[in-house]
């Protein structure tokens, strides 16, 4: 295991094209990027400022989709809890991927794989969370980083080995709602810090609150939300299964902020983390993301993800709460995978992004 710090401005990505290559459905994208730049046109020097300053940028998108979910959770939060997973759950999956494995090039470190991958793969099989934390145990000694901060790090995984085995059942219950704030961690830890940044921070908390003390109570009544069910899927069901024995408001209140915080997650991985992960200031057209997407994950994963999210809609239209569920234990690892960045994250400091320079040749060799 070496001492040496981690190189995370010169991330190992995925398949690349050769120069001059042309990717599949390119061409797709060109009425988005023209009403796109309509649509800038229009906002006029807001527009513009949007486009050139990420931290703004990113900074909007997460407040106008925090309010977005809050409504949402307000007032259709069965809607959301049923079809949030359907709609978004495999492409945030491709995302959790591609930001966590492909571009940090976690793939090509044969020590993590050997010490991580077995645990984590012991951990999907059997949905074990014990098991995942063996594979953030791996992780923590593969780090690369000093050796008395790999230790601090896997003692520290050790004693929650200990609590998860010690609690069992509610440390399963923990975890799920603990994932859809380690997304957000994630992303608060992985961003340069500014003021901009703890603005949304203080939104995200705000919304949490307002739900938690049951604020936006009258528009869930008015809108008779917690009354949309299906078969096998129901507000009784879902709030058994995230706050499972406890108080019926407490419950309630759990599922609410469960249906927030998972929108919020779905942002983080589809959104946020793409926006903050690159080099350039400017966002890029929908055409250059389709390429860029295209050579960090190749056609092989493209195409399996897209039969899978096609395979989980058709499923949905049949039965739509076994197929969530069917969803849900298909991607419960990359729960476990955003633990086992965590852990690295912790034991090998936040990473870099790619340099501007860097990106642009590998987009100028990618789509020339």
């Amino acid at each position: 295991m070496s001492d040496a710090a981690p190189n995370w401005t010169q991330p190992a990505l995925g398949p690349t094209r050769r120069a001059g290559a042309r990717v599949p459905l390119e061409g797709i994208w060109g009425p988005l990027d023209r009403a796109r730049r309509v649509l800038i046109g229009w906002l006029g020097r807001p527009g513009k400022v949007l486009v050139r300053d990420r931290a703004i940028r990113v900074t909007v998108t997460a407040v106008l989709w925090m309010a977005v979910a809050l409504i949402g959770a307000s007032t259709v939060p069965m809607w959301m809890l049923a079809l949030g997973p359907i709609l978004l759950g495999v492409p945030h999956v491709l995302g959790d991927v591609r930001y966590l494995v492909v571009r940090r090039g976690l793939h090509r470190r044969k020590l993590l794989v050997v010490l991580a991958g077995g645990p984590l793969l012991a951990a999907w099989l059997d949905a074990s969370l014990v098991a995942a934390l063996l594979a953030c145990f791996g992780a923590a000694l593969a780090a690369r980083a000093p050796l008395w901060r790999r230790g601090l790090v896997a003692a520290g995984v050790l004693g929650t080995i200990v609590a998860a085995w010690w609690y069992g059942y509610w440390s399963d219950v923990f975890f799920a709602h603990a994932h859809n704030i380690i997304g957000v961690l994630l992303w608060w830890l992985w961003r340069p810090r500014s003021k901009l940044l703890y603005l949304a921070v203080v939104v995200y908390a705000l919304c949490v609150a307002l739900l938690w003390f049951g604020v936006t109570d009258p528009l869930l009544e008015a809108t008779g939300g917690l009354g949309h069910a299906w078969a096998g899927f129901d507000a009784d069901d879902m709030q058994w299964s995230l706050a499972p024995g406890l108080a019926p408001e407490l419950a309630l209140r759990l599922m609410l902020t469960f249906a927030f915080a998972q929108s919020i997650h779905y942002a983080v991985w589809l959104r946020l983390m793409p926006e903050d992960d690159r080099g350039r200031e400017t966002p890029r057209t929908f055409r250059a993301s389709w390429a860029a997407l295209y050579r960090d994950l190749g056609p092989l994963l493209l195409a399996g993800a897209f039969l899978s999210a096609l395979a989980v809609g058709i499923w949905a239209c049949v039965e739509l709460a076994d197929a969530r569920l069917g969803y849900l234990r298909a991607a419960v690892f990359h729960g476990f995978l955003e633990l086992i960045a965590l852990t690295l994250l912790l034991a090998e400091g936040r990473p870099g992004r790619l340099s501007g320079a860097a990106e642009r040749r590998l987009e100028r060799r990618g789509s020339d």
